[in-house]
């Protein structure tokens, strides 16, 4: 059975969460070299599972969501992409706007697939919503991501503290 809001890109699939995806997006969040920007610490697989709830709930309350993200060929597990909104307390506020997020798999670092994602995920956003405007945050040091949201047209508006830690907060305005 298939979603509209499923995804094809030329490699990728994005695909809404299901019950089937856990362990490979629970081995992703225990991964120190994916957790070093984002919690500083691998993930225990109970957080990953109220974490692979929320991103499927985001789509039955928001209207948009997470997508987990495999090879077309191969079904390969690439990582997550998408959106939510997650009253994180920061200022500026990003509540009552669609907060980007990607996170890849240590094994597809460096091959294009986080860019190809989030052009997929920020197309679906325009011509499936009526957001106008997108963030997202990201650590300072995490060059990789930093690139990502540039080629995407987010652009530096802030900066702030999340959790104790400095972050950089971008936006995104839809295109026209």
């Amino acid at each position: 059975m298939s979603d509209a809001r499923e995804i094809q890109t030329e490699r990728l699939t994005l695909a809404l969460p299901a019950l089937g995806d856990f362990d490979d997006f629970a081995t992703m969040r225990a991964d120190p070299v994916v957790t070093r920007y984002t919690t500083r610490v691998p993930v225990t697989r109970s957080d990953s599972w109220e974490r692979l709830i929320r991103y499927r709930g985001f789509w039955d309350i928001l209207g948009f969501g997470f997508w987990i993200v495999r090879e077309r060929q191969s079904g390969r597990f690439v990582g997550t992409v998408g959106f939510g909104e997650n009253i994180r307390g920061i200022e500026p506020t990003l509540d009552g706007f669609p907060e980007a997020g990607w996170i890849l798999a240590p094994w597809c670092h460096g091959r294009g697939y986080g860019q190809e994602a989030v052009a997929a995920a920020c197309s679906w956003l325009d011509r499936e919503t009526g957001h106008k405007r997108s963030v997202c945050i990201i650590d300072p040091q995490n060059r990789a991501s930093l690139g990502v949201a540039a080629r995407h047209g987010f652009s530096l508006f802030a900066q702030s503290t999340y959790l104790g830690e400095p972050i950089l907060i971008f936006e995104r305005l839809k295109p026209g």
